[in-house]
């Protein structure tokens, strides 16, 4: 385990110690102001900078995360909201986005509101508004590395309707810059459920500056709409805050590399002498970038998914509908890293290269 110049073994370390808080670890706490109040909520501390904040209210997912102090996303003016003020029409999912290092849209839906049949679809769906159950904390000692790791169960479920089950397992150690999201998606009901994910990362300043660069591994990227086209040749680059700003939306069809990987990050090498955040979709073919650099609004979206950033019946029509059969599952993974120096922002540019 790394923790400090020199390495310690697990037996030394705590000769060193009189409690593991010393250096990191997991602080479980219940969220007691505004819109927040009653919501659980764990901080995550590594021990070599990395702090991040998990929701189990909100399907496990990550709100505040920083590196040694500077932060790396944007938190939305709701900044962290109880699951029961969701509003599930048209766009009322916005009143309870954070944003943060992690927002899931899904399960069964994602992208702009509308019809899919008879049903009336919000955007992104419901899943980060449901709590996840059987909560836990399996930190755990494993030789002389002590790693951090919290588990959880969110169901999206309906009487007459669909039923799937996402198990989130949350993985770092103390002395990491990486952290591991894996999901593993279980269709629980007796018919076949439309199976969609969209992996909301939101980054923020002073990560995203007007010096930051976007870098993606993708075959091809196209816009969504005419104000977004006119603008696609710069989809990787940042200004300052500009009053008025239109949202701009690209996707983005990834490509892997020999590790079967492919990769995004943002990456800004004039803050902190170059820091970066990086990370690597796995079974994911599709990345959907949100670019708002308004003002106060000021955030890229980079969006890992498993289907176009579309409404669902547009998706169906399309034959680009994921589906779900009885019984069957389907796993995704994001690692998360934090690049810092102009040398590891350098490998990771030739690296996608």
């Amino acid at each position: 385990m790394s923790t400090t110049s020199p390495q310690f073994t697990r037996p030394e370390l705590l000769q060193r110690v009189g409690n593991l808080a010393q250096l990191g670890g997991t602080r479980h706490v219940i969220l007691n102001e505004g819109a927040a109040k009653g919501m659980a909520a764990i901080d995550v501390d590594t021990g070599a900078g990395l702090r991040f904040t998990v929701l189990p209210d909100r399907g496990m997912d990550i709100s505040l995360c920083s590196y040694k102090g500077t932060n790396l996303v944007f938190m939305a003016p709701n900044g962290e909201v109880h699951p029961a003020f969701y509003d599930a029409a048209g766009l009322g999912w916005l009143h309870t986005f954070f944003a943060g290092l992690l927002t899931t849209c899904g399960l069964t839906t994602l992208g702009a509101p509308g019809k899919d049949g008879e049903t009336d679809l919000g955007l992104h769906g419901r899943y980060t508004t449901i709590p996840a159950r059987h909560v836990q904390d399996r930190s755990h000692w494993d030789d002389d590395r002590y790693c951090i790791e919290l588990a959880g169960t969110t169901e999206e479920t309906r009487l007459f309707d669909t039923s799937l089950e996402l198990t989130r397992t949350i993985r770092t150690a103390i002395g990491s810059r990486c952290l591991t999201v894996q999901d593993r998606i279980r269709n629980t009901g007796y018919c076949t459920s439309p199976c969609t994910i969209l992996y909301h990362v939101n980054a923020g300043f002073p990560l995203l500056d007007q010096s930051s660069v976007l870098t993606v591994t993708a075959a091809r990227s196209e816009a969504h709409d005419d104000g977004s086209r006119a603008a696609i040749a710069e989809f990787s680059r940042f200004s300052a805050p500009i009053p008025g700003y239109q949202e701009q939306n690209f996707l983005h069809q990834m490509t892997t590399g020999e590790d079967g990987l492919a990769h995004a990050a943002m990456l800004n090498p004039s803050l902190a002498g170059g820091l970066g955040l990086a990370f690597d979709p796995a079974q994911l073919p599709y990345l959907n970038e949100w670019k708002m650099l308004g003002q106060r609004d000021y955030v890229v979206g980079i969006e890992p998914c498993n289907a176009p950033c579309a409404n669902r019946a547009v998706l169906r029509q399309a034959g680009l509908l994921p589906l779900l059969e009885p019984g069957q599952t389907r796993e995704f993974s994001l690692e998360f890293r934090v690049l810092e120096g102009p040398a590891e922002l350098q490998a990771f540019r030739e690296r996608c290269a």
